[in-house]
């Protein structure tokens, strides 16, 4: 067993002082296997993670929960980000690379002639939807997918319990959401064209924004995505694409790009500024207008290091074609689990784009394995959970290594589950899933 004491002890501050430890859910400690995996850092670099005891990894997990596309401290992103900080990252005055950006991202997504910033994605989400509803002057949503933390989104679950549990992320309790916006937001399945129409059959007169992620977990089936745009045309809703997760995975820009949809606006984060804060908000002129028509204005949106990060961060992934080689890392990250697993009797699902791989242990203690998984390959100097979000700093030897201990865990997960005894192998809690209260 590796010594995080360190960690742990941080963890314990952080417990005290902060409600639900971390800022964000995917990296609370207990989504692993809580007293097992380190949870903080001390530095990171490209592919690489040493924690607060020192303990050095290669990072095979989440990337940043996706954001660090290219890997950790980037050298190009990274100066580019110095250079703003040292010249000033905020003013009295606009920084010009936030147009600099904009016009970029319009090269870049030709049927989108303009463009708002934000910080984060959920925020960015919600700008969109209040444009959109801006635009539209209607109220309800049709959406598919997970789209973050804000009151429109989880209002769905008001409508009924854990409505939103078929996207992604189960146990969501709407508490302090307003009543009031109990039947404004619809979730649709993705591939199930007829949620689709039910929700229009219902609420066809007030029913102005359908959201969607352009892919997920699944690729499109034939004629999905044409009857999705179908049916907004039809109601002259507004269709809007949440890039956040996708972007700039399998393509320089929207994964839509790729595919037989075409938005009225697009939302992108996560990877556009790997790793700093920077969120767009792309979309039709004549759509984007009605932004000027609601109030959407604030301070930090204005800063410099976003944008300066987001147009370093493009222009490499051009240069460098990074989409063709996340889909290659990824590629062979799925090939190998699904030949370790074979080779070991495991069975599991194999999911997810190449560049957001995951897997799911098919058996009733799927978590127990997921925690042990988690604390084997930590033994053996990876970061690693069933999910795999690839970098361009990943190289084919670290998906050579990983892939090794990859087939020494999932042989050690048979023998022990075989025996009756793999609980006992534990040296932390099994993993959650979905949303819980910290106790």
């Amino acid at each position: 067993m590796i010594n995080i004491e360190n960690c742990l002890k941080m963890q314990a501050r952080a417990k005290q002082i902060i409600p639900g430890m971390s800022q964000l859910l995917s990296k609370r400690p207990d989504m692993f296997s809580l007293g097992v995996w380190p949870g903080y850092y001390k530095e990171a670099k490209g592919a690489e993670v040493w924690d607060l005891d020192g303990n050095h990894y290669v990072d095979m997990s989440i990337a940043g929960i996706g954001a660090n596309v290219l890997g950790y401290a980037d050298p190009d992103v990274n100066q580019a980000v110095k250079q703003a900080i040292d010249r000033g990252s905020s003013c009295s005055l606009n920084s010009y690379e936030e147009v600099e950006l904009a016009e970029l991202l319009c090269q870049l997504h030709p049927w989108a002639g303009k463009v708002r910033f934000a910080r984060s994605g959920g925020e960015a989400m919600t700008i969109a939807i209040r444009i959109a509803r801006a635009y539209s002057k209607k109220d309800k949503i049709a959406f598919c997918g997970y789209h973050g933390w804000h009151d429109w989104y989880l209002s769905a679950n008001l409508n009924e319990d854990n409505a939103l549990g078929e996207h992604l992320l189960s146990g969501l309790d709407p508490v302090g959401v307003p009543k009031v916006l109990q039947g404004t937001a619809f979730p649709f399945r993705y591939n199930q064209l007829q949620d689709l129409k039910d929700i229009v059959e219902k609420h066809r007169a007030d029913l102005g924004v359908i959201v969607m992620e352009s892919i997920r977990g699944q690729h499109p089936q034939k004629d999905f995505l044409e009857g999705v745009q179908a049916i907004a045309k039809e109601l002259r809703a507004v269709l809007i694409v949440d890039e956040i997760s996708a972007g700039f995975r399998i393509a320089t820009g929207g994964a839509h790009l790729t595919m037989p949809l075409n938005p009225d606006m697009a939302v992108f984060s996560k990877a556009l500024g790997n790793g700093f804060p920077i969120a767009a908000v792309i979309g039709k002129d004549d759509i984007m207008r009605a932004a000027e028509d609601s109030f959407i204005s604030s301070t930090n949106w204005s800063e410099r290091t976003g944008p300066a990060a987001a147009l370093a961060m493009i222009k490499k992934h051009l240069k460098c074609k990074v989409s063709d080689h996340l889909c290659a890392i990824g590629q062979m990250v799925q090939d190998g689990w699904q030949s370790a697993a074979q080779a070991a009797g495991l069975k599991i699902h194999v999911g997810g784009i190449a560049p957001l791989s995951h897997f799911i242990f098919e058996y009733a203690d799927a978590l127990i394995m997921k925690a042990y998984f988690v604390q084997s390959m930590l033994e053996k100097g990876f970061l690693a959970s069933n999910l795999f979000y690839a970098m361009y700093s990943h190289q084919t030897l670290h998906v050579q290594s990983y892939l090794r201990a990859v087939e020494t865990t999932f042989k050690d997960i048979v023998d022990f589950n075989n025996r009756g005894n793999l609980a006992a192998q534990l040296k932390g809690s099994a993993a959650r899933s979905g949303f819980k209260r910290l106790t």
